[in-house]
Formats: structure tokens, sequence, C-alpha cells
């Protein structure tokens, strides 16, 4: 078994990639970072193991947030609150967990479990349910495998917690977002119990690895995004991803998003940096879903869209998106994960409300 030891000095390249694969989701990464941390600090390092090392009979669970990501940065993170929902699964549920695993690997979710992890002296997983970021519970690929999210424990920026019972994935997401619109606008959630061999069949890994690479890149500050795009795209080649492509570089002339639903929707405009011609409009519920230039689509969900700032290839999530930002964006074809006919019912554009149908990023222009 080959076991990495994550530090609070490691933690903030892991935030900088994550913060690339969340797709403009996931929940603001600075804040949990910072509340992560300190955890670590308190606790000691988390251990984290890959998929395959752990035993088949192991139990593990996915810990992570849910909610509308703006809301992030009005209910800050606490140190304690991964473990409170932990520790309210386990009082709950009477169930002994081997280990944790993120639900998605963007943003700030990629964080939470790693303070339960050190806290329980249980080792967290290298991967997650989703490869980026998305946002329903019946997109993750524990999901669509058929594994249960529930027994659930929802808990609330006040301590409270609730048991989650439910007859479907697509109930229980209904039943997770209400708790959490109802209690502020976010809640942390232990879900998705299972075996490590079911698992290893569904997870994407190898995730938390990767955004640690691509965070050293990102942080190093050696170039604008475009000067740094020929190093990230060498961290894409040899991953489970697909192809890597600039799509546009502009400045923001128009972001205005709602909370609907539990969720933040709407849409930004990047107009060129210089020379005249077509904007590039991105539309977004939580994450960045698809990018067309003029009638012209450039790419989609489930493929991963990521914004980074012009300047300093930082990431930029949705919530944190203004006008007047120089951007460059990118697309980086998703893992095969995604593009099974099963997965394609949940996470297709078509899910998302958009009148076509999903076209590989490697076939668009």
């Amino acid at each position: 078994m080959t076991t990495t030891f994550i530090t609070p000095e490691m933690l903030a390249d892991l935030s900088a990639g994550a913060a690339f694969l969340a797709t403009g989701g996931g929940g603001d990464p600075h804040l949990t970072y910072l509340s992560a941390c300190e955890g670590l600090k308190q606790f000691g390092p988390a251990k984290m193991i890959g998929p395959q090392d752990l035993s088949d009979d192991a139990l593990v669970v996915a810990i992570g947030a849910v909610g509308a990501p703006t809301t992030s940065l009005e209910l800050l993170p606490s140190v304690d609150e991964s473990i409170t929902a932990l520790q309210a699964y386990k009082d709950l549920t009477g169930r002994t967990v081997d280990a944790v695993v993120s639900f998605e690997i963007g943003g700030g979710n990629s964080l939470i479990p790693i303070v339960a992890a050190a806290a329980n002296d249980i080792p967290v997983i290298d991967g997650d349910g989703m490869g980026r970021a998305l946002p329903e519970a019946t997109m993750m690929t524990y999901a669509i495998a058929g594994i249960h999210p529930t027994p659930a424990v929802a808990l609330d920026y006040a301590g409270n917690t609730e048991l989650v019972e439910a007859d479907t994935a697509e109930a229980y997401e209904r039943l997770v977002r209400e708790f959490s619109m109802k209690r502020g606008g976010m809640a942390l959630t232990a879900e998705f119990q299972m075996t490590g061999a079911e698992m290893k069949a569904c997870i994407v890994p190898e995730t938390v690895s990767l955004s640690i690479q691509l965070g050293k890149i990102l942080r190093s500050r050696e170039g604008s995004a475009e000067q740094l795009a020929a190093r990230i795209a060498q961290v894409f080649d040899a991953s489970i991803y697909g192809e890597f492509k600039k799509l546009y570089s502009g400045i923001v002339a128009d972001m205005s998003t709602t909370v609907i639903g539990g969720y933040d929707v709407g849409r930004a405009v990047i107009s060129p940096l210089q020379a005249d011609g077509p904007s590039l409009a991105i539309d977004i519920k939580n994450e960045y879903l698809t990018a067309h230039l003029g009638e012209q689509l450039l790419a989609s969900v489930p493929d991963l869209i990521c914004i980074l700032d012009y300047e300093t290839a930082q990431p930029i999530n949705a919530e944190r998106l203004r006008y007047g930002q120089r951007v460059s964006v990118f697309a980086i074809g998703c893992p095969d994960h995604y593009r099974t006919p099963e997965a394609l019912k949940v996470v297709a554009p078509r899910c998302f409300g958009f009148d076509f149908d999903y076209t590989p990023l490697e076939h668009l222009p």
C-alpha cells in the first residue's frame, strides 16, 4: 500500500488544482482551504491512499457541501463541520466508517473530507465521484453506478443534523436540496456509503494527486494563463482526461447569476481583448456548462470548461467572476466515465435544459 500524507503545505496546491477542475463550481476553495489548514494543524496530516489500496469490504462514505456556491461566501466554513457530519453519520446509522472520499474534486469539496480523515485517523481516497464539479447528486459516478445515496446525514451551519432517507437518488437530491435551502442555502452531508469494491468500480481515480500537480503549475507564477497552457496540457496528456484546448481570451463584459432552486443559475459574456469579433457566452448552473462563440458551440457539459485569470493563471469560480476581469477560457475532455450511455442520461446538455445533444470536445471546432 502506498500512503501519501497530506500536510497543510500541500493544501494550497490541492486547492488551486481543484479550483481548476471545478469548472466554476464546487464551492469557494479559498475559505475551505483556510479551514482545512487549521484542521490539519490541530489533528496532523491526513493519510491518502489510492482506491486499489482499500480492502473490498471496507466502508467508504462521501462527504461534501451541498447548495448554491454564492452562499458559501456568507456561511463561512468551520474547522469541525466535516468531523461533526461524519460523527453524526456514525451515531445515526450505527456504522463504522473505514475511509472517506470526495463527492467531487472541484473547488472546496475536494478539501472537506480531508479534515474528517485526519481527525478520525482514517484515510481519504485519492479520487472522487465526478472528476470535476456538477450540481446534482444524481450526476455522481456513484449514483450512475447504482449506489444508493442514503442513509445520509445533513448538517446545517448551526450544527443541527438530520438523517435523510430516500427511495431513489432523484428523491434524495430533492430532499437534501430542500434541507440546504431551508437552512440558509448551504449544508454539509455524509452520503453514498459503499464498500471498497463498489467504490473501486465507479470512482474517478487519482484526482486528488492530479489536482496537486495542476496546483503546482498554477501557483508557480511562471507565466500567464496562455504561457502555462503547454505545461497544463502535459498533465492532462498523462491522465484519464481527454483533449485540452484553449477556447478564448477576453474581458468579462457581463455576468449575472441568481439563486434558483438552490443553484446559482446565469450567464457570463466575454468580449474580445482587442479586435472586433463575436463574444463568448458561458451558461452557468453552479458550473460553467456551455461555451458558445456567437452561434457556434465550442464546448459543453460533461466536458470541462475552465476560466483562468489572464495574467495570473488563477482559476476563477463562477461566484467570483466579475465585470472587467481579463480571462482565458479552456476546455478539457471529460473522463470516459461520463461518455457512457448511462452517464449521458443524467449529464448530457439536454439534462440541463439545452436543446442539443452532447458532442465530444474533440469533434467540435
